[in-house]
């Protein structure tokens, strides 16, 4: 019984000391961070990524299947206009031209004999036949008409007037055959004349081709400028249209931004960029943007506009093909009031701040003009030296 009541008494003195430390805790305000509506200079800024280009690269590719002889250049040093870089074994496309070369040669020497009317023996062949069978057939015919007098003169007999028009009727039928034929000769030296020029120019194209490939067994730079890739080495095959080297002026080069789609309609050209690398974090590159991007395009997970970006890079330590950070200026404003992004509550079009009010937020609409990553322009809804409220992990 007594323990009974002893437990009674100290769940009333628990009950009485929470009560007193809750009432303590409500008199006592919250703790929050603030900050201070100020005038400011404020630019507009758009923030992405992208990757370096050349402006103008020379990209050399394989222009035939084989083995590489030899390389000479380094990647990443300068070359001069001219300069050997590589060479590739050409034995097999040596010998494809040569072939090449013999074939053009036996097709030229036939069109020129087709040019001068076909072969000059089977020409004149049909030519001295149909030339002796014509008169073969003159001779019959005039005796054909001798005869006929004669019979009619009994000076012969119809049997030989029979004997000679069958003689002259063989003749006529051999004259019309050979006429044919040196037609038909005639007629086919103009297809082959046709068909062999056709032939010929393939052939010729063939042999240009195959010597441009044996030329372009060495590699030599087509310009001036920094072999920013040379992925090949001794002895490596490689098939047509493998790449063999880059080149480009790296002192002008570009950087395509990828531009998320929400953001596309603040682009304009001439806007000032800024570039920063990673691997560089104490440098900082600046440009132009130049084509405002004409369409949108899937870049991973987003929805981006390309955009183009001539940068500066006289020291040439932007590589092409690296990854940056962008940073475009969309606008700038002197002097306007500006709040902590972290400040201001957005909720769909609509912007909202805690103004401090003696011990009290009151929650205030606002309107904002431009922003970039840290802040907002307030043109509307709060005043100069107002004092707004923080979230608890933001810094003033």
């Amino acid at each position: 019984m007594l323990s009974r009541r002893l437990w009674i008494i100290v769940g009333l003195v628990a009950l009485s000391i929470g009560a007193l430390l809750y009432r303590n805790g409500r008199n006592q305000p919250a703790l929050v961070k603030v900050t201070m509506v100020t005038h400011t200079d404020l630019k507009s800024m758009i923030s992405s990524n992208g990757k370096v280009e050349p402006v103008a690269p020379s990209t050399l590719r394989a222009r035939f299947d084989g083995f590489v002889n030899r390389v000479v250049a380094v990647e990443g040093k300068s070359v001069n206009t001219g300069e050997l870089l590589l060479t590739m074994d050409d034995t097999g496309v040596r010998a494809q031209l040569e072939q090449a070369r013999a074939e053009l040669a036996a097709e030229q020497a036939d069109l020129r004999a087709a040019q001068s009317g076909g072969r000059a023996d089977e020409l004149a062949r049909l030519t001295g036949d149909l030339r002796v069978s014509e008169a073969q057939r003159d001779l019959l015919q005039r005796q054909q008409e001798a005869l006929v007098k004669l019979v009619a003169e009994h000076a012969a007999t119809p049997d030989e007037l029979d004997k000679n028009r069958a003689a002259l009727e063989r003749a006529k039928a051999d004259a019309d055959h050979l006429r044919k034929s040196k037609e038909q000769f005639e007629q086919q030296v103009g297809l082959d004349k046709e068909r062999l020029a056709l032939s010929v120019s393939h052939s010729q194209s063939q042999v240009k081709d195959l010597q441009e490939k044996v030329n372009s067994a060495r590699v030599t730079a087509p310009a001036r400028g920094v072999l920013f890739s040379l992925p090949v080495h001794e002895r490596d095959f490689v098939h047509t249209g493998d790449l063999l080297a880059d080149l480009a002026d790296l002192r002008n080069i570009r950087v395509r931004a990828f531009i998320d789609e929400p953001e596309l309609g603040g682009l304009a050209p001439g806007q000032v960029v800024e570039v920063t690398w990673d691997a560089l974090p104490d440098r900082t590159w600046t440009g132009r943007t130049e084509a405002v991007p004409q369409q949108v395009v899937a870049h991973g997970s987003r929805n981006v506009g390309e955009l183009l970006c001539s940068i500066s890079n006289d020291k040439m330590e932007l590589k092409p093909n690296t990854t940056v950070n962008i940073r475009i200026q969309i606008s700038e404003r002197q002097g306007v009031l500006t709040l902590p992004r972290a400040a201001v509550e957005v909720a769909g079009t609509r912007r909202y701040v805690y103004l401090v009010d003696g011990d009290r937020l009151r929650k205030r609409e606002i309107k904002a003009g431009i922003s970039n990553d840290t802040q907002f322009e307030i043109v509307g809804g709060v005043h100069e030296g107002d004092t707004v409220a923080l979230p608890g992990d933001s810094a003033q």
